[in-house]
């Protein structure tokens, strides 16, 4: 799975608007974040030297034997473990000041569950701050995303179970923008081969290969196109807002 696009590389350069998307609600989370925190799907690490400095003790759990002992040597004073998620196994009750879940929930079959092992785990008062994609603003179907959500839909699932949440959105200025619209053509191109819609017919793992194939496709298309387009953009061209509706990914604090 780390080989996908679904996990944008910081070392592509037709990966790059992507990654700095996925690196901006870590640069927003650092000045959030205190104490001990708990990272659930911390993937490749891309944000752990980004929240080190804020945290006194951070936890990283995901499913991948490999990687986890990977940053582990690369982040001795922290902790990693593999594990499959939910529930989150061996971790006690009320024990973490802050969880920190970004572009995870959409991957979990049993999302009620997911957000039920992170309220257990939070001590009273934390806060739990998760990001995944806006369905509204997807361009096709991924087979990687058991589901996605509607805004209502994810903030009615996590007031389940905690009882307030601020509801924020990740937005782009125009460059951010004008990258999406041009990964829109170039999407839309590819699925109009697609005669028999069986990007919603088929099993999501049937889609997989195809996609990652498609996906990269169309990102290396753009960035042979205009390289300034997509070379230009950083972090600080995402930015956040109270309009959850209408933005490429949800941003939300929930609180215990």
């Amino acid at each position: 799975m780390y080989k996908t696009t679904e996990i944008a590389s910081s070392e592509l350069a037709s990966d790059n608007p992507v990654h700095q998307r996925l690196l901006f609600p870590y640069i927003k989370a650092a000045d959030l974040v205190s104490g001990n925190l708990l990272e659930i799907g911390c993937g490749t690490g891309r944000g752990v030297a980004v929240l080190a400095p804020s945290v006194t003790h951070y936890t990283g759990v995901d499913k991948n034997e490999p990687l986890m002992n990977k940053l582990s040597q690369e982040y001795p004073a922290f902790q990693f473990i593999d594990m499959f998620l939910p529930p989150l196994k061996n971790l006690p009750d009320n024990h973490f000041d802050y969880i920190v879940t970004f572009q995870v929930i959409e991957h979990i079959e049993d999302d009620d569950f997911f957000i039920r092992e992170a309220f257990r785990v939070l001590k009273p008062g934390g806060k739990l701050l998760l990001t995944t994609v806006n369905k509204k603003y997807s361009l096709s179907v991924n087979p990687w995303h058991v589901r996605e959500y509607t805004a209502t839909e994810l903030k009615n699932l996590i007031l389940r179970y905690f009882p307030s949440i601020d509801t924020q959105g990740v937005h782009g200025n125009e460059k951010v923008w004008a990258y999406y619209e041009e990964n829109k053509k170039s999407v839309q191109k590819i699925t109009r081969f697609d005669i028999f819609n069986l990007q919603h017919r088929l099993p999501r793992r049937w889609l997989q290969v195809p996609y990652d194939i498609a996906n990269r496709l169309s990102r290396n298309i753009i960035q042979k196109s205009d390289v300034k387009l997509v070379s230009d953009i950083t972090y600080k061209d995402y930015f956040l807002s109270n309009d959850a509706e209408n933005c490429f990914d949800f941003f939300y604090v929930a609180t215990k």
